[in-house]
Order: structure tokens, then C-alpha cells, then sequence
């Protein structure tokens, strides 16, 4: 293997070969001490508890990622749409910011009851609840980028007599990618965690169950290997989400922004 694809493979090889040492030690510490099940399960209990409760387990996630996913898309035209406006009437953007701010700083586990009674169907309020934790993200860090646009490209549109469309879609947007990708990768794990909570405060089962109703009800029965493996699909889904954007980021930035070029 040459340096250049050990500089590529590091940043997965190395956090990969973290992980298999910590679960390593987690596995040995918890036969050495015999550490009680309800308490810690060893990774090899949580992995046969994964592969036999499989089937519900995977059900229930698939509901929390699909309320996750609708969510995130919400929020980013929402947010971009929201940012666009802005950019264009400061006026307008001192009238609604705080609102978008008032959002973000409002507990979601404190507003979503009132979602759950006000949206008759379950799954579209968790799915606004997901979307307003989310959006915050993606309105903040793309108004940053298309106001972030260089001065004399600016002023360059305008000599030539730009309408305002025409700086919006051909200087502002696309100065304002790397800054929206970055509020994209922030964004898409508040949609999981907006999913997560709004489903623990729905508490709704049956078939539409999310997978945060099968961590409370293996927490009610005290099985902890199944809280753990729950845990693990969410945190999976979780750092699936954060590669993905990443890697869309990359497609996007890679040929001509510094934070994207290979060094």
C-alpha cells in the first residue's frame, strides 16, 4: 500500500481499528468483573440480541429514519427558501430571524405534546417535530454563506447591472455551498435526535412504532441487551447520515474549495 492511499484509507482504517480495541476491552472487562447483565451487557450479548430481535428492531428503525429523512429534506428547502428571502430584505431578516432563533432555543420535548394533539396523524407530527429542530442549522449557516460573497465580485454584478436573481443564483449560491453543506451535516443529526425524542414523548406502538418505542418498552422490562442494540442501530443511522452528507459535500466542494481540495 503506497502513502497517498494510506492518507486516503486513515480516516476510515483508524477509527475502525479504535472501536474493535474498545469493544475488545468492554468484552474482556465484563467477563473479568462479571459485571451483571442488567446492568452492562458484553458486545457479543448486544450482537445476539441484535441478530435474534432483528426483525422488530429493524421495523421500528425504519420508521424513525423515514421520519428522519422526510424531516431533513423539509428542512432544507424550508431553511434555504427561509435564508434566500433573508439575504434579499434585511428588513425582512430582522423581522423573522428571531422566530427562526425562538425554534431553535424552544425544548422540543416541551412543544411536542402540543404538535402531537394539534397534527391528527402520528407520524406528521413527529415528523414536524423532527423538522423544527433541524431547521435551524441549514437557515443559519446559508445565510452566513450567501452574505460570505466576495466584495468585488459584488460590485462586479452590479456595475454590470445584475438583477438580483441573477447575483442570487450565479455569485451568492454558489459562495454559499460550503457553508450550507456544513449546516447540512449539523442538520442531519438533529433530524435523527428531533425523530428520536418527538417518538419517546409520542410514545405510540404498533405498527408504526419508531425504534425509540422499542428502547422504552425494553427499558420497562429491564432488557438492556436490547436497549443496547437499539442504541447501536441509532447510532449507526446516525453516522450513516454524517458520511453521507459528508460525501455529498465532497462531490460538491472537491474540485474548487480549499476545505475539500487533497493535500
Amino acid at each position: 500500500m503506497t502513502q497517498v492511499e494510506t492518507a486516503r484509507r486513515l480516516p476510515w482504517i483508524a477509527p475502525l481499528a479504535l472501536a474493535a480495541i474498545l469493544l475488545a476491552v468492554w468484552e474482556g472487562l465484563v467477563h473479568a468483573l462479571q459485571v451483571p447483565e442488567y446492568l452492562i451487557p458484553a458486545p457479543s450479548r448486544i450482537l445476539l440480541t441484535l441478530a435474534v430481535d432483528a426483525p422488530m428492531l429493524f421495523e421500528a428503525l425504519g420508521t424513525t429514519v423515514a421520519i428522519t429523512l422526510i424531516a431533513l429534506l423539509l428542512a432544507v428547502v424550508l431553511g434555504v427558501v427561509a435564508a434566500c428571502i433573508f439575504v434579499q430584505s434585511r428588513v425582512l431578516e430582522a423581522s423573522l430571524f428571531p422566530y427562526a432563533v425562538l425554534l431553535q432555543v424552544t425544548p422540543i420535548v416541551a412543544i411536542a405534546p402540543l404538535i402531537i394533539i394539534w397534527v391528527k396523524d402520528t407520524f406528521a407530527a413527529l415528523v414536524v417535530c423532527a423538522t423544527i429542530v433541524a431547521i435551524f442549522p441549514v437557515i443559519s449557516n446559508t445565510v452566513i454563506g450567501l452574505r460570505s460573497v466576495d466584495p468585488g465580485l459584488l460590485d462586479l454584478f452590479r456595475l454590470q447591472r445584475a438583477s438580483r436573481w441573477a447575483v442570487l443564483w450565479r455569485l451568492r449560491v454558489p459562495s454559499s455551498l460550503p457553508s450550507f453543506f456544513a449546516g447540512l451535516r449539523i442538520a442531519a443529526g438533529l433530524a435523527l435526535i428531533g425523530a428520536v425524542v418527538a417518538e419517546f414523548v409520542a410514545g405510540t406502538g404498533g405498527s408504526r412504532a419508531g425504534i425509540a418505542y422499542q428502547l422504552l418498552q425494553a427499558g420497562y422490562q429491564l432488557n438492556i441487551p436490547r436497549v443496547f442494540a437499539a442504541l447501536a442501530l441509532i447510532t449507526l443511522v446516525g453516522v450513516v447520515l454524517f458520511v453521507i452528507t459528508s460525501w455529498l459535500a465532497g462531490r460538491a466542494l472537491r474540485h474548487w474549495h480549499e476545505s475539500e481540495l487533497e493535500r
